[in-house]
């Protein structure tokens, strides 16, 4: 069993490449963006010595699910997705806002709610809230998209007056997120799940408003188990959660916090198949599918004959 760590395609028309964290992604002409969501992983902005069997196949076809079920919400940049691991779609001018929309008291906003401040995102929370509460209702609460250094936090008001994006647009933007949300909270509340907090982000193309990049993955989306959600509140205890907080644990376990002068841990391969089967189980929780091993030896070879195939279907 081989795992897709990185691409080196030369593809037909290509005019850039780039290469990110756990994606490869080539631009064909000014027509099309073909994106190759790799086995690597990250974690405390770090990438993994070790990539993760099928964990692309994963994230990349929990989006495809997702993106398909939300297209009459708002439409979005998938044109093709004619590989487990690849999906191709239209080219968009990014906003540079993500929308992040919280149902619940956590992560970020629950740090920050401790440390005592009653406003993110120029969004007034109330009084006597506890870790992972339920809002009164959900929240967006954007960030910038920085080309260098973190994003920050900012308010609908400050994206507005600095004119990051317009008044109508951004309006839209908001609309779409509670919109998309509300769908996904339906969709996995079949399946037991609580959908706790996610981020989206949207495009312009041929003058209309285009959802852009992965929805509802376990790396840009917080899950609880629905069961046993009220218990734990009531005895405050932590709740169980649903995503990639596994191996950032284990790398705390053992000493990694991406720190520099530490050393990542050896990534035995049990420790690998651990981390495969996990996403796997992540998969088959969030989509309410059977996950379906695609055949990964000479998984490359595999990724790029389906590219070149679509992209004749589409030229």
């Amino acid at each position: 069993m081989t795992a897709i760590k990185e691409t080196h395609f030369n593809l037909p028309g290509q005019s850039n490449f780039y290469k990110g964290k756990v994606r490869d992604v080539y631009t064909i002409g000014n027509k099309f963006l073909v994106m190759v969501v790799t086995d690597r992983i990250s974690a405390f902005d770090v990438v993994l010595p070790e990539p993760i069997p099928y964990k692309g196949q994963v994230l990349n076809q929990i989006a495809a699910k997702f993106l398909q079920a939300t297209r009459d919400i708002v439409p979005n940049w998938v044109i093709d997705v004619p590989d487990p691991n690849v999906t191709i779609g239209k080219i968009c001018e990014p906003f540079k806002v993500e929308m992040v929309i919280r149902g619940y008291l956590a992560g970020h906003a629950w740090r920050e709610y401790q440390a005592g401040k009653r406003s993110v995102c120029g969004v007034t929370l109330p009084e006597g809230l506890k870790e992972n509460d339920r809002l009164p209702e959900p929240i967006i609460t954007p960030t910038t998209k920085a080309s260098v250094g973190h994003d920050e936090d900012i308010s609908r008001e400050e994206i507005i007056s600095r004119k990051i994006v317009s008044e109508k647009d951004y309006l839209l933007l908001e609309r779409y997120t509670r919109a998309l949300f509300q769908r996904g909270t339906e969709m996995v509340a079949d399946l037991g799940l609580i959908l706790v907090d996610t981020k989206y982000e949207f495009g312009m193309t041929d003058g209309l408003i285009h959802l852009i990049d992965e929805i509802h993955t376990p790396d840009s989306s917080r899950y609880f188990y629905k069961d046993g959600y009220e218990e734990r509140q009531a005895r405050n205890e932590q709740q169980r959660q649903l995503s990639k907080e596994f191996v950032r644990k284990w790398l705390i376990d053992n000493g990694f916090q991406g720190k520099e002068d530490q050393m990542i841990p050896e990534m035995t391969p049990e420790f690998v198949n651990s981390i495969s089967e996990r996403y796997i189980e992540l998969y088959e929780h969030i989509t309410g599918d059977k996950f379906m091993k695609n055949n990964h030896n000479d998984a490359e070879n595999r990724v790029e004959n389906n590219i070149n195939e679509a992209l004749i279907r589409l030229v």
